[in-house]
């Protein structure tokens, strides 16, 4: 029996010691690097202001030494914050109006952008298409008194009227992105559910929605973000002062308690935690949505 040259083989195959020991040191970006920490600063310079005057105490607050912590630590700006403005209602408001707007956008930006695929090879519907995307570059103040006057002639000057207008004005920017993920989607699935005998809205339901699945959370937290901190839209359109949503709110609030700055930043604190703990725990959603759009 011969035996293996063990030579010749210990040159073909790689072992550990061929491995590089050292990994590539990546090149550090300085001036960018700056960018980003400047970047970063102008957010969390005003929010670490907003905290520290939020639990100051009055006489804390009025001295003007924004950047000094809060020594000792109050919570009596939340209470009177929680009081001046109704907060319950407020929030409730602002809750209805941001789950008309996701369920909405959702919803039918789906369906919009599914049958602008199915019938893409159709005049009309490519026409409906790049119609639909003109509404991206009509901004509402540009429309704003039509709208208010429209609103108020249908009965849709309330957070209801809210909703649809949210819905509406970003329909553009929803479908585009819905229609270029599901023009890189593999046609086989589609086929494959024809073939079954599936109909066109079971195909929908069955198929296209949960393949959108990604992009829907995406267009879904975008929704969510716009028209909770949304403050012209319900401030012009929503009549009555008692159904105002949360920003307007705090907004009113501010100019007649200017003086009290640890309940103002309070009241912004309390207004804007819902938005931060939405983004912190569905921002790897966004993220995934935004990349699988970029890549496919």
């Amino acid at each position: 029996m011969s035996t293996p040259d063990l030579t010749s083989t210990s040159s073909t195959v790689p072992t550990r010691r061929s491995r590089p020991l050292i990994r590539p040191r990546r090149k550090f970006n300085l001036p960018l690097t700056i960018l980003l920490v400047v970047c970063t600063l102008t957010v969390l310079v005003p929010f670490f202001v907003t905290v520290s005057m939020a639990f100051k105490t009055g006489s804390q607050a009025v001295q003007g030494q924004a950047f000094t912590l809060p020594s000792p630590v109050s919570i009596e700006g939340f209470v009177e914050a929680w009081r001046l403005t109704d907060f319950p209602v407020s929030f409730a408001i602002s809750v209805f109006v941001s789950a008309i707007a996701v369920a909405g956008a959702v919803l039918i930006s789906t369906m919009a952008a599914y049958s602008i695929y199915a019938n893409w090879e159709r005049r009309f519907f490519r026409f409906a298409f790049f119609y639909i995307l003109a509404a991206m570059f009509l901004p509402f103040p540009v429309l704003a008194l039509s709208q208010i006057k429209l609103s108020g002639m249908v009965g849709l000057d309330t957070p209801l009227g809210v909703g649809i207008l949210h819905i509406m004005f970003h329909l553009g920017f929803n479908v585009l992105l819905l229609t270029t993920f599901l023009r890189n989607m593999p046609p086989a699935l589609e086929e494959a559910a024809r073939i079954d005998g599936a109909s066109t809205w079971q195909t929908f339901w069955r198929i296209i929605f949960p393949v959108l699945a990604p992009m829907s959370a995406t267009v879904g937290i975008f929704a969510f973000l716009f028209s909770w901190n949304d403050f012209m839209m319900p401030s012009m359109i929503i009549s009555d002062p008692s159904l105002q949503t949360l920003p307007v709110v705090n907004q009113l609030f501010q100019s007649q308690f200017s003086s009290n700055y640890h309940v103002s930043f309070a009241s912004y604190l309390m207004a804007l935690a819902p938005s931060i703990l939405v983004f912190v725990f569905t921002q790897r959603w966004v993220l995934s949505g935004v990349t699988q759009g970029a890549v496919k």
